[in-house]
């Protein structure tokens, strides 16, 4: 027959069983007392008394939560669809379970709504080129807004902005326009980089008649040597003249001759 002692200690026993609990390294147990905060409980093995303690565990690890695809009008009036990644954590669990109802649903409500306000003040340049800029002002606004809650916003990137096609071709078209623009920009400079040393060519060479005539010889020669064909030119007479002199030379000097004998 069970004597009342041992019930007693049973009784005893289940009544301390029943109010242990074991907290993770990562977590943070909240205790209310009759629906009062009593306290918060760290890591490891911990006790609350049955029936009149509730014990909240709140998760300190980062939460990394995808902000859905916003419809956004930009300050220059483009509809784009934007969304974006958040990285935070709750760092004091007591306000993550008392100031607020859901942390987690809050969190992600006030990132949506940021998100939209951010990127409409923005124009569709900024969206793309200064992202940087645009996380930092997300992360300060959502963090300054979700302390009260115990929550810190350590960073927000933007993931994905969807342009709408007709943008995306205007876009592509005037990218296209760019490439043409340098490249007819770098044709020009090379061909002005070009005549200046033409220029200073054909300047060095009406210096010296000479270096013009072989560069005239020279030219012929590799059109003959290039194409396997008949070429009638102009014979220069400055080559022929040289010769002229002698003839006249030889023959002043035949007459000459001729007078002494």
């Amino acid at each position: 027959m069970i004597t009342a002692p041992i019930i007693a200690v049973g009784v005893l026993a289940a009544f301390l069983f029943a109010g242990l609990r074991v907290l993770q390294e990562y977590e943070r147990g909240v205790v209310f007392r009759l629906g009062r905060f009593a306290g918060v409980k760290q890591a490891g093995l911990t006790w609350i008394i049955p029936g009149v303690d509730r014990l909240v565990k709140i998760s300190l690890r980062e939460i990394v939560m995808d902000v859905p695809p916003q419809e956004v009008i930009t300050r220059d009036n483009v509809s784009v669809k934007v969304n974006a990644v958040i990285y935070f954590r709750v760092l004091h669990a007591e306000k993550a379970v008392i100031s607020v109802e859901n942390y987690l649903y809050g969190t992600s409500q006030l990132s949506q709504t940021t998100l939209r306000s951010v990127c409409g003040q923005a124009e569709l340049d900024e969206l793309l080129a200064e992202r940087e800029q645009l996380n930092r002002r997300l992360q300060e606004i959502i963090d300054q807004q979700t302390d009260p809650w115990g929550v810190k916003v350590r960073a927000v990137e933007l993931k994905g902005i969807d342009l709408p096609e007709e943008m995306r071709r205007a876009m592509a078209k005037q990218a296209e326009a760019e490439r043409e623009k340098r490249a007819k920009l770098i044709h020009a400079e090379g061909e002005f980089a070009a005549s200046q040393q033409l220029a200073s060519a054909a300047n060095i060479m009406s210096q010296e008649p000479a270096a013009l005539q072989l560069r005239y010889l020279q030219t012929l020669t590799e059109i003959a040597t290039e194409k396997n064909s008949t070429i009638l030119f102009p014979l220069p007479m400055d080559l022929l003249r040289p010769l002229y002199l002698a003839s006249e030379r030889a023959a002043t000097q035949a007459e000459q001759d001729r007078r002494g004998d």
